[in-house]
């Protein structure tokens, strides 16, 4: 009789944790997700953030020499010539200029192969688990599914009273 009892409290346990845990995906995948998608945004912020950094501290450095020699003709022709791009004096040489359209474009080429996840991610921030449960169908499968396990726990498994 020991045993019997001892099967039935591992299988309540079983059925009303998976049902437990079914329900509470059901009824906080909307937060979940919400979740995910602002690690996503704060990841891209600090990225961001950190490429914003590197060009002030870049900068910093340019005006510091500027401010430490303003009349030093080679700091001056460095700096216009990395701003402006190099002057060419080649004779019968075309040397193409790149115009704003040309660098936006260019940019933009750039910015969308950074963002562009590496082979063997997926390319949304959320979990594959957490994409197919937040589809409303299966949320409402898998709460239906939830309280049958619990209630199916409590009715076969729950504690049997005794009969004299």
């Amino acid at each position: 009789m020991q045993g019997r009892n001892v099967i039935r409290a591992i299988l309540f346990v079983l059925f009303f944790s998976v049902g437990a845990g079914s329900l509470s995906v059901s009824v906080l995948c909307d937060d979940l997700v919400e979740h995910y998608q602002n690690a996503e945004l704060l990841r891209r912020a600090e990225e961001s953030l950190d490429r914003l950094k590197s060009l002030d501290a870049d900068y910093g450095v340019a005006i510091q020499r500027l401010q430490l020699d303003p009349n030093d003709p080679n700091s001056v022709k460095h700096l216009a010539g990395v701003t402006l791009g190099p002057e060419h004096h080649e004779p019968n040489t075309v040397y193409p200029r790149a115009t704003a359209k040309l660098l936006e474009a260019v940019e933009e080429v750039l910015a969308d192969e950074s963002s562009r996840p590496a082979s063997g991610q997926s390319g949304s921030p959320l979990p594959w688990w957490l994409s197919r449960c937040s589809e409303p169908r299966r949320k409402i499968t898998l709460f239906f599914c939830g309280v049958v396990l619990i209630l199916t726990s409590l009715v076969c498994f729950g504690p049997k009273k005794d009969v004299e």
